[in-house]
């Protein structure tokens, strides 16, 4: 008989976006080795994305527990009069906040709302799950964040019932790159630190996506912490033919915020473009999600915006697709948050397309780059060393050629990735 798993996650189906693959990857394969997955979730939830595709990973065996949430998100899209479309919450960065209601509205939204604008969810939670565990057996607690307030509600069910508990961060707490910029009283910054280090001592393990949360939380947890990254599911990419790519197209996937443009990349197409160097003439700048007005103005004041095409969030599938069906995958990291690995990094491996990275060149991301022989990585001023990148890779291009040769990203497969998951919770539940 398989052990059972009580996994607390706030994004499930029919939520999108990087943030509810991980959780739902595992599930799908957990049972292979030897573990029966329990989701705990929100019945409703206010996604900013929603994405119907990734309903095909779920098991109809699957035990599925949704439950209401109150969230004062009405009251926040009220009070900053935004559209839904535009507005998340518990995603809202200061830096993207202009109006005098905005940072009230920001103010109110640190400080009183602590972990995060889920904190409403943590006690019908665990009032709801404390019966539910007196009733089920159960043999560990998986708490995924953000929002952090899950790994709240787990941390109060491993008082309760003292069960094995793992702890897993997609983001870092307390050193994410806008918490600096929050609003927050010295009380609220403190309580912020005082429950991140409860919940580091108190989970019997902590998992994270890459080597700098490790560091960060072995120092504050003062023992191990594991890396699981995020990665992708062959699955998904064995069902997407590509197509024949027939545009020199430079394609960047997700948000892409104005603290990450990649300003060397533009310089250095402009300069191509004076040069009237072929690679223009089949040029095309594919830009998928959330936007920043400051790139798109970047791509403007460098002349390129006759290239540029923006499309809004694609389903799952489609964005497989959109992958593997480019020349070049672009991936921009924040300089000062080198540590955070997006997830979108490992299905851009497995597209097998090269990526050309800008940001910090030791950085997680660049490692993971460099490591499989992916792409190359640059500092978003280093225009010339780019402009050469481009140009051979325009080559490739030309020839027929720009394809990987070698592909070392097996190990980031969601098979393999489970498996070591699993090997977590045999040990704390048998520790």
């Amino acid at each position: 008989m398989p052990k059972k798993v009580l996994i607390i996650t706030y994004y499930w189906p029919p939520a999108g976006g990087i943030a509810v693959q991980r959780w739902v990857k595992f599930s799908k394969y957990l049972i292979n080795y030897g573990w029966q997955p329990i989701i705990y979730t929100v019945s409703n939830g206010h996604y900013q994305l929603t994405d119907d595709s990734m309903l095909k990973d779920i098991s109809k065996e699957l035990v599925v527990i949704k439950r209401p949430i109150w969230e004062p998100y009405k009251l926040y899209q009220l009070f900053t009069k935004k559209e839904k479309t535009n507005l998340n919450p518990d995603e809202v960065k200061p830096d993207e906040s202009v109006s005098l209601m905005n940072n009230i509205s920001n103010w109110v939204r640190s400080n009183f709302f602590i972990p995060d604008a889920r904190k409403f969810w943590i006690k019908p939670s665990i009032n709801f799950l404390t019966t539910f565990l007196k009733e089920n057996k159960v043999d560990a607690i998986v708490s995924t964040g953000p929002p952090h307030s899950a790994h709240l509600i787990a941390l109060s069910l491993k008082k309760k019932s003292n069960l094995p508990w793992l702890a897993d961060f997609r983001d870092p707490w307390t050193t994410m790159d806008y918490y600096q910029e929050l609003l927050l009283t010295r009380w609220a910054d403190q309580k912020h630190h005082r429950l991140e280090r409860e919940v580091l001592k108190s989970a019997d393990a902590i998992t994270v996506v890459g080597r700098g949360m490790k560091e960060e939380f072995e120092s504050k947890r003062g023992r191990e912490v594991m890396v699981i990254t995020n990665g992708f599911d062959e699955d998904d990419f064995h069902d997407n033919e590509s197509l024949s790519i027939n545009d020199f197209s430079l394609v960047h996937m997700g948000s892409f915020f104005g603290r990450i443009n990649p300003v060397g990349l533009w310089l250095a197409l402009a300069e191509l473009k004076n040069e009237s160097h072929p690679s223009i003439s089949k040029l095309k700048i594919k830009l998928t999600g959330r936007i920043s007005p400051a790139v798109v103005q970047s791509i403007k004041d460098n002349g390129l915006e006759e290239f540029l095409s923006i499309s809004t969030f694609q389903p799952h599938d489609q964005a497989i697709r959109q992958m593997k069906n480019a020349a070049v995958l672009l991936l921009c990291v924040y300089e000062q948050n080198k540590f955070i690995v997006t997830g979108k990094i490992f299905e851009y491996l497995a597209t097998n397309r090269p990526i050309l990275y800008t940001g910090s060149k030791d950085g997680d991301a660049a490692q993971i780059i460099l490591e499989t022989m992916a792409g190359q990585v640059f500092t978003r001023d280093e225009v010339s060393e780019i402009k050469s990148y481009l140009i051979i890779l325009f080559d490739q291009f030309q020839r027929g050629e720009l394809k990987l040769n070698t592909n070392r990203s097996e190990k980031y497969s969601h098979r393999v990735l489970t498996k070591q998951l699993a090997d977590v919770l045999n040990h704390i539940s048998t520790s």
